[in-house]
């Protein structure tokens, strides 16, 4: 019986552009985007120059967008 281990992930923790986009597989330019035009994921806005993302909204992002087959979204 093999056992697998799940590493339990802190949904608060708050992680830079750098990372987020890491996780998301984007790049950190997609991400500068997504936040000027919208449809990306939710972001904290501590000052002009310090964006942070929650890893649970980028978690529930992905999630969000996660479909079976292209007939369950609309482009």
């Amino acid at each position: 019986m093999q056992h697998s281990s799940v590493t339990k992930v802190n949904q608060d923790q708050l992680i830079n552009e750098q990372e987020a986009a890491a996780l998301l597989g984007y790049s950190q330019r997609t991400l500068q985007g997504w936040r000027l035009r919208g449809g990306g994921p939710k972001f904290v806005k501590f000052s002009q120059r310090t964006i942070r993302y929650r890893v649970g909204d980028l978690l529930e992002w992905i999630t969000g967008n996660t479909f079976h087959n292209t007939s369950e979204y609309q482009a």
